[in-house]
Parts: C-alpha cells; structure tokens; sequence
C-alpha cells in the first residue's frame, strides 16, 4: 500500500471539502487515515489463493457426513460503490469435510481477512465459499451473510435495512434435504 500516496489525497479531500489540513485537529489525520487504510484493507495485499493457503492447516475429520458450521461470526467492510462502511455483519460458514477439517478459529479468520478489501457481500460470500474450497479441499460450502449498509442508511435513500445473501456450493447448492438440514442450524 502507498501510504505517502493516500496521506497526500487525504489533505486533497479535507481541502476540497472547504477544510484546513494544516488546522491543529486534522494536522496527523492523513497519516492516521494511512495506517487505517492499511489495516482495514489489508485483504487487498492477498489473493484468495493466498488467504486458502495461510489458513488451511487441517486436522482428521471423524465424518465426512456432518455439516461444520460457524455461525455469526462478526465483521465489517467497505462497499466498493461509496467506500461507506457494512456494518453489523454477521457471516456464517458451513462445509462437509472431506475427512480433514481446519480450525473453527481458521474460518474466521478467512472471512475478516476477505472482508478487508472493497467489497460487495455478494462478492464477500463467494470469495469465502471460493477460499473455504481451497482450503478445506471440499466443494460443499455454504456461506450466510446478513449486513447493515451505511451506503443505504447514512446517504442517498437514508434507509437502514437488513441484506442478506446465501452462496451455495457443492452439494449445498444440488441437494435440498442437505440445505434443509442447513437451514434448521441456522435457525
């Protein structure tokens, strides 16, 4: 990331909004807004190769029939249209394990790092049902999302509302007993 790049656009920004950069309570808050960019989009340093690859340790499963689920697992992102936060995230992440499964900590950890990135949660769902393949070594991968979206409720219509969207691999997407018992985890 080009952080001397986005502290110079940052004083751009507070100048074209009829601000003074130079003022005592904006003075650091270019380079403030650098170090944020870095950590918050941290996810852009990374491809989804090499999130499946950080994160695919995987220990024997004892059955290749149970559905692993981690459920509510709470992140954040920036909509790629407005750069304006999604907020109130909660992810859930199911696969059947192909007689290895990784840590629970590990499906986390692929959705934080794949939330770090400009986003759309329709893309936020497949890039994790894409990572979730990579690293499990399995292609039955469900992942839930439900989200808040400052880019509705903060400007245009100013109207908070609840999306949620569902990417279905595998066998979650062809069988609908399977779905079934997802969706009763779910509920």
């Amino acid at each position: 990331m080009d952080r001397a790049a986005i502290e110079e656009h940052v004083r751009g920004i507070i100048r074209a909004i009829g601000d003074d950069p130079d003022r005592e309570g904006l003075r650091e808050t270019p380079a403030r807004v650098a170090r944020m960019c870095e950590e918050i989009f941290e996810g852009n340093s990374y491809t989804n190769d090499e999130i499946a690859e950080m994160f695919s340790k995987s220990f024997e499963s004892p059955s290749a029939d149970d559905i692993v689920l981690v459920r509510d697992i709470e992140c954040f992102s920036y909509c790629e249209h407005h750069m304006a936060l999604m907020y109130d995230m909660k992810i859930s992440v199911a696969y059947l394990p192909r007689g290895r499964v990784i840590g629970l900590s590990k499906i986390a950890r692929i959705a934080d790092m794949v939330c770090r990135r400009l986003q759309l949660q329709e893309r936020i769902g497949a890039d994790i049902a894409e990572v979730m393949q990579k690293a499990t070594g399995s292609g039955d991968v469900a992942v839930i999302i439900e989200g808040r979206h400052s880019c509705m409720s903060a400007r245009g219509i100013k109207k908070p509302a609840l999306t949620r969207t569902m990417t279905l691999r595998g066998r979650f997407e062809s069988d609908p007993t399977l779905t079934t018992r997802l969706m009763n985890m779910l509920a």
